[in-house]
């Protein structure tokens, strides 16, 4: 990254909060240097302090990447800032959910290449996916330029076309907090069975962290996995029939879930 368009040109991230500041971190750690990179964020943390990046100072007339990691409230206000960057060589990337490619292309220009970005929390660690699309103007070396920053945080995945963003939202943007939530409830479920509340909490999230490393890390797939672990009539059995249920289980209540939540994301896109 250190030989990168970026670290010639230099990157602009706009706004510096949890994610950008797992996405920044993982830059640095790749090589960019700090001074190639600056910041605007009203209210910058400690450790951003410490970087050494560029903050709050005058922005690079033409940087090679402008990644947008606002909050989509504060976009309205934030981006008509950069206008002057727009139709030109600056990608803009970007993470805000429920901002459209069209919104960008209204304020900046259609002649902007632009790449929108739907990460997960699990970036913090590194451990997230990302789905990225572009617009016409965004070629193949803007999705490589906008795949390599994004990997320094996780996985990168590409989609054919926009629409697909609200079924990514619904699966992995929000999926994590699904996840969390069955911690809870399976931790909550080991108390109700005579457990002590710390002791079901450490084993619901040893178990889930374990089964999903287990997932990534094994050649069969997560229906297989799963069968291997089923004995017939065994306890796995038992409450397998409850969460596989198609009116009550797992297939009925994550297809509601995972709807709601693309459905929430296609209306915030429409305002």
């Amino acid at each position: 990254m250190k030989d990168s368009r970026v670290a010639r040109d230099g990157l602009v991230l706009l706004g510096c909060g949890k994610m950008g500041s797992a996405m920044l971190a993982g830059w640095l750690a790749r090589g960019l240097p700090a001074g190639a990179v600056w910041v605007v964020d009203p209210k910058p943390s400690d450790w951003l302090q410490g970087t050494g990046v560029n903050l709050n100072a005058k922005l690079p007339a033409a940087p090679a990447v402008v990644l947008v990691a606002v909050k989509p409230q504060m976009m309205a206000e934030a981006l008509p800032t950069l206008q002057t960057m727009g139709n030109g060589d600056t990608l803009f990337v970007s993470v805000a959910a429920g901002t459209t490619i069209g919104y960008f292309e209204s304020i900046l220009g259609a002649e902007t290449p632009i790449v929108r970005a739907m990460p997960n929390t699990p970036a913090a660690i590194s451990k997230g996916i990302t789905a990225i699309v572009g617009n016409a103007k965004a070629g193949s070396r803007s999705l490589d330029e906008a795949e390599a920053l994004l990997s320094a945080v996780g996985e990168v995945v590409r989609l054919q076309e926009e629409a697909q963003i609200d079924a990514v939202t619904g699966v992995s943007g929000s999926g994590p907090a699904y996840v969390f939530h069955m911690i809870e409830c399976m931790a909550a479920a080991g108390v109700a069975q005579g457990l002590p509340e710390e002791l079901a909490l450490q084993l619901a999230k040893a178990t889930v962290a374990g089964a999903g490393a287990l997932a990534m890390e094994a050649e069969e797939d997560p229906g297989q996995l799963r069968v291997n672990v089923t004995s017939p009539n065994g306890t796995t059995q038992a409450a397998l029939e409850v969460l596989m249920d198609a009116q009550n289980g797992f297939p009925a209540l994550l297809d509601r879930a995972v709807s709601a939540a693309a459905d929430r994301s296609r209306e915030l896109a429409n305002g």
